[in-house]
């Protein structure tokens, strides 16, 4: 299996940052309304699938970079399970955070495009072999994979911060489920303080992979980078073991959710696509946000514990703009995921509704 590669879309300077712009390619913007962003950092893959420009994209996602573009312009994205597709041969081999993954605008697209990228590679020592079940038929076959038992919560009890319109249509419409015969529950395991200790194991990521560059052109490195890189330098051995320490027992949480739960279900992002100009969201639900990653965490969370997500369209809001679920399951059930999307996918009929000819717009007052 393979495919022709068109061309390269755009992304954030090191593919790192919640809206795609650089110095050289510039801003890239929302087809659903153009005064506003796309996410990133797999923002120029979202956009270009959304107006038909390119059937499928491929993506990197650390803390949600194809599941927030694939949420803010209302197509699919999917952060496999680590391992699943190689990463080539980067500095941090052995890190399961940053994956490589496929984005559509429907669920069998990215199954299909999965099941070409997914494999062993002996240059990447976390990769595995292909499923002896491709994810095409997993997702062809969905109703054998339909989940029996669904996990839902908007914000991890009140521990993030996310737009109330956001909340309100997410709950809403993961309860399409039960037309399915899912039983649809709210529940999340406490997070404990796993945002502190993402951005400790995050910030390591930045040191082995930007710290020469920070050193010898640090003038040339945008801001977010170079924050990420400096907090990675200052943190010492021991708060490195404490962030180990809260990532394991954070694993054992989701571990002994999915006992009961087949998936798992948040918001896709925790608000919808904002002014294009902005390196980030400046406040989420009224609150004011510390640094540009607090508005990842309800991705950021499934990152940690390695867990395979996707963003499937689930409505928009009352100014237009996309809102989405994320859907994940316990680490290498990818099948899992793709299967349950499908299912959901398959009620709502949004993989139909994309905007073929990008339109113009302002950007909405922000909730207060």
């Amino acid at each position: 299996m393979g495919g022709i590669v068109v061309a390269k879309s755009n992304t954030p300077e090191f593919g790192a940052g919640g809206s795609t712009f650089n110095e050289v390619f510039g801003r890239t913007r929302n087809p659903w309304n153009t005064a506003l962003t796309c996410g990133g950092s797999t923002g120029g893959g979202a956009v270009s699938v959304a107006t038909g420009e390119a059937w499928l994209a491929h993506g990197s996602d650390h803390a949600g970079s194809l599941r927030r573009p694939g949420t803010y312009c209302s197509v699919v994205g999917l952060r496999p399970s680590p391992g699943r597709v190689t990463r080539g041969a980067p500095n941090n081999l052995f890190s399961p955070l940053s994956v490589q993954g496929p984005m559509a605008r429907c669920v069998a697209d990215v199954a299909l495009f999965l099941d070409a990228m997914a494999g062993w590679d002996p240059l990447d020592p976390l990769t595995y072999d292909a499923p002896a079940v491709p994810y095409a038929r997993a997702v062809a076959e969905a109703e054998r994979h339909k989940p029996r038992r669904v996990a839902f919560s908007a914000d991890f009890n009140g521990a993030l911060p996310v737009d109330r319109e956001t909340r309100e249509i997410c709950a809403r419409e993961v309860r399409r489920f039960e037309a399915l015969g899912c039983a649809v529950e709210e529940f999340a395991p406490p997070l404990g303080d796993l945002q502190e200790a993402f951005l400790v194991l995050r910030s390591q990521h930045f040191v082995v992979d930007r710290e020469m560059q920070l050193r010898d052109h640090r003038d040339l490195l945008k801001p977010d980078i170079v924050w990420n890189t400096e907090r990675g330098l200052r943190e010492t051995p021991s708060r490195l073991a404490w962030a180990e320490r809260e990532r394991a027992a954070w694993c054992r949480r989701l571990a002994a959710m999915f006992e009961t739960y087949d998936v798992f279900v948040t918001p896709g992002a925790a608000t919808p696509a904002f002014d294009v100009n902005l390196r980030h969201p400046e406040s989420v639900g009224g609150a004011k946000l510390e640094n540009y990653m607090a508005a990842s965490m309800l991705n950021a969370a499934i990152t940690v514990a390695g867990c395979p997500a996707v963003a499937v369209p689930c409505g928009f809001d009352r100014h237009g703009r996309p809102v989405g679920l994320q859907i994940a399951a316990p680490p290498r059930r990818d099948e899992r995921v793709l299967a349950a999307a499908a299912l959901f996918e398959g009620l709502t009929g949004l993989d139909r509704m994309v905007p073929i000819a990008p339109r113009e717009g302002v950007v909405p007052p922000v909730e207060a």
